[in-house]
């Protein structure tokens, strides 16, 4: 069955942790206009589309081409071991788990940035803690 790409885009922007008001504020558009493109409840142009990949750091075409029941099935090759944890028994998923650890990471820098500068905002308006 053929993902839409508003099921597309949203799996994507999961994986990356990307909230709802993330999107929407990087788009420049309130969170229930970035909803209505995930709900298909708005034209979704290409113009659009491109600025949503740049923000979710992945090209038009990965979006496109994403299929989540491949990419979730990846992850279900697991093995247990005695311990009872789960190991990534694939290069190929180790790889990807690698990728969105990074990504994580990331976006934990930006909030961080963006965190900082709220505070030191907050000291200029309001003085030292």
């Amino acid at each position: 069955m053929a993902t839409s790409i508003k099921n597309k885009i949203k799996s994507i922007r999961e994986l990356k942790n990307y909230t709802q008001e993330y999107m929407a504020e990087q788009l420049g558009v309130t969170q229930a206009g970035y909803s209505k493109i995930e709900k298909g409840k708005t034209v979704l142009s290409y113009v659009k589309l491109v600025e949503i990949a740049r923000i979710l750091e992945v090209s038009v075409e990965d979006i496109l081409s994403f299929d989540s029941e491949r990419y979730f099935n990846n992850f279900n090759k697991v093995i247990g071991n005695n311990n009872g944890s789960i190991l990534i028994n694939t290069e190929e998923n180790s790889a990807t788990l690698k990728i969105l650890y990074e990504d994580k990471i990331k976006l934990l820098e930006k909030l961080l940035e963006k965190t900082e500068a709220e505070l030191e905002r907050y000291k200029e308006k309001y003085g030292p803690l």
